[in-house]
C-alpha cells in the first residue's frame, strides 16, 4: 500500500466537522507499536489466555509465539483513529463498531499504521445539527499486511451554520 495514493484533510483535527469528511477518501496514519512486556500485561488484566500471557507457553502454542489480544489490537487502532482521524472538537459518540475482524495476529514489535477510508457522511434528519460518519478502518503492521478491519459508526457535530440551509 505504500505505492497508493492518500488524501489529507484541509481542516486541522480541532477545527474538523462532519462536513469536512468526503465520502471515498482515504487517509494513512501511524504508527503504533507494542512490545512483548504490554502485551502480557494488557492479557493479564483482560483477557488472560496464555496465547498473551505466557511467551514460553505461547511459543509452543498455534501461533508460535506471543501474540496480543484482539482487544489491544482495537485499542491501538482507536489510539491512531482518534489521534489522528476523528474530530477533535465536534465528535458526540460512537453508536458501535460493525465487521470488527482481527485478520492476523499482532506481534511484539509490530509497527502499526492506520487507513481509514470515509464510507458514508449522513447528516441527521431530526437533528440537523450532527450527523453519522461510517469509516472503513484498516490496521496493518510494518509489511502493510491488516491485523485488524472494522466498520466505524460515529456521532459528529456539523459545522456551525451548516444545518440552515
Amino acid at each position: 500500500m505504500n505505492d497508493e495514493q492518500f488524501d489529507t484533510f484541509s481542516t486541522p483535527i480541532d477545527d474538523r466537522y462532519l462536513d469536512d469528511y468526503t465520502p471515498g477518501a482515504r487517509y494513512r496514519f501511524g504508527e503504533e507499536s507494542v512490545d512483548g512486556e504490554e502485551i502480557m500485561e494488557f492479557a493479564r488484566r483482560y483477557d488472560p489466555q496464555s496465547i498473551h500471557t505466557d511467551a514460553e507457553a505461547a511459543a509452543a502454542g498455534p501461533f508460535g509465539g506471543l501474540i496480543a489480544s484482539g482487544w489491544q489490537t482495537a485499542a491501538l487502532m482507536m489510539r491512531l483513529f482518534a489521534d489522528n482521524y476523528l474530530t477533535a472538537n465536534a465528535s458526540l459518540a460512537s453508536p458501535g463498531i460493525d465487521e470488527l475482524r482481527w485478520v492476523r495476529p499482532l506481534r511484539p514489535g509490530d509497527r502499526l499504521t492506520l487507513i481509514c477510508e470515509t464510507v458514508e457522511v449522513r447528516p441527521s434528519r431530526s437533528k440537523p445539527d450532527r450527523g453519522v460518519l461510517t469509516t472503513k478502518a484498516t490496521l496493518l503492521n510494518q509489511d502493510d499486511d491488516p491485523v485488524l478491519t472494522a466498520t466505524a459508526l460515529n456521532m459528529v457535530g456539523r459545522r456551525p451554520g451548516a444545518d440552515a440551509g
